[in-house]
């Protein structure tokens, strides 16, 4: 029995699975050599300039003695600021240090803060995740007290909406958000509801296995009813529902058979 061929694959596995860790190794090796360089500091600059009036002072004590007097101190400040400055604090902990001076900062800082919250609201918090993008924009500007910003796009649940607006509200120097964010969970709900209420007015009387699935801000209809003014009615109560910009009627086709895509109504 041959068996070089089996060897031969054995032989490549082995090698392919060693490149692999090697790779995985040299990737882990590059993450813990890199370097962080320190964060950029105004305090070497103020402690050279302290030392130096403070010597021109007392090469020329008996002309100028004042200099050295005024310009000592700012040697120790310079030391003591230097000193307690932590070099690798990150660029929002520095920031936050000047929130809480009070410090204004320009407003397309506060929108770049307030779009890292709202990405990684959406992309990694439990209850906010959506696989839908949500844009965050400036809205207005208020002088010496900070920005309105808007937020666009859509989510699945009504939760969603609210805890992404909360976390954004939480951005220091943001005054005010508006929500503009269109909730799928919301959009079914008021569905259901108008399909509730043309039940309860007799207006679909032999109407059978109604139900509405949302996705994407497409509306599609599913079941079975008499007449094709019926289908017709259906149409026009869901396609003037806020948030809905297609509706697919797939009533009176076999929804288990793929590629049966229904009529479509696009709002004006």
């Amino acid at each position: 029995m041959d068996t070089s061929l089996h060897n031969m694959n054995l032989t490549t596995d082995e090698l392919s699975a060693s490149l692999a860790v090697k790779e995985v190794e040299g990737s882990l090796e590059e993450e813990e050599h890199h370097i962080h360089m320190p964060n950029p500091s105004l305090w070497p600059f103020i402690l050279g300039a302290a030392i130096l009036f403070t010597l021109a002072g007392l090469l020329a004590l008996p002309d100028i003695p004042w200099l050295s007097i005024i310009a000592a101190p700012f040697v120790i400040v310079g030391i003591l600021g230097w000193a307690l400055e932590d070099p690798m604090a990150s660029p929002h902990e520095v920031e936050e240090i000047r929130y809480e001076r009070g410090e204004l900062p320009p407003a397309e800082k506060i929108l770049e803060q307030a779009r890292e919250v709202a990405e990684h609201t959406v992309t990694v918090a439990s209850t906010a995740w959506s696989a839908h993008p949500v844009k965050v924009e400036l809205e207005k500007e208020v002088e010496n007290e900070g920005v309105v910003l808007a937020l666009y796009g859509k989510v699945e649940l009504e939760a969603q909406r609210q805890e992404l607006e909360d976390a954004v509200r939480e951005v220091p120097f943001v005054i005010d958000v508006h929500n503009y964010i269109t909730a799928e969970d919301v959009i079914l709900n008021i569905a259901n509801a108008r399909l509730e209420n043309l039940r309860t007015q007799g207006k679909l009387d032999g109407a059978k296995d109604l139900s509405i699935l949302v996705e994407n801000y497409i509306l599609n209809l599913y079941g079975e009813v008499p007449s094709g003014g019926m289908k017709s009615m259906l149409e026009r109560e869901m396609i003037g529902i806020p948030g809905v910009r297609v509706v697919v009627n797939h009533i009176g086709l076999n929804k288990e058979i793929p590629g049966n895509l229904g009529k479509t109504r696009n709002k004006i």
